[in-house]
């Protein structure tokens, strides 16, 4: 099969779409984050199994549980974003259809991460 890329664009990386391998690696990169992140969630969940409100909250307030829990909303918010944008451009043909479920993905992850970010730096912050 011929590249139909331009000589600029073989140097560049850059496919017919003008983004080239952009978005395949940015996935991959949030799906690598998220193991770690996904991980130190998960044990925390465990490790506060049965706690009362004020260690939760006590827990959940420091600094490095903070970042690392917006850390994990982040890379997880920008995989589902990738990962529904992806599904959405495969599987949605009609182009108007296509544009607005993009949009409203958009928006979708937007809303879902600030309450996240919210909840977090509400808690952090020990209001």
């Amino acid at each position: 099969m011929a590249d139909m890329r331009t000589p600029l664009n073989k140097v560049r990386g850059l496919g017919s779409a003008k983004e080239g391998a952009d978005h395949f690696w940015r996935q991959r990169m949030t799906a690598l984050a998220n193991v770690p992140l996904t991980i130190f969630f998960v044990v925390t969940l465990i490790s506060l199994w049965g706690k009362d409100y004020a260690a939760v909250t006590s827990y959940l307030g420091s600094p490095v549980v903070g970042i690392v829990m917006l850390a994990l909303v982040v890379s997880a918010m920008v995989h589902m974003r990738l990962g529904m944008q992806t599904i959405i451009e495969d599987y949605v043909h009609s182009e108007g259809i296509k544009v607005l479920c993009l949009m409203l993905n958009t928006f979708f992850v937007i809303l879902v991460g600030l309450s996240c970010v919210y909840a977090i730096v509400k808690l952090s912050l020990g209001a």
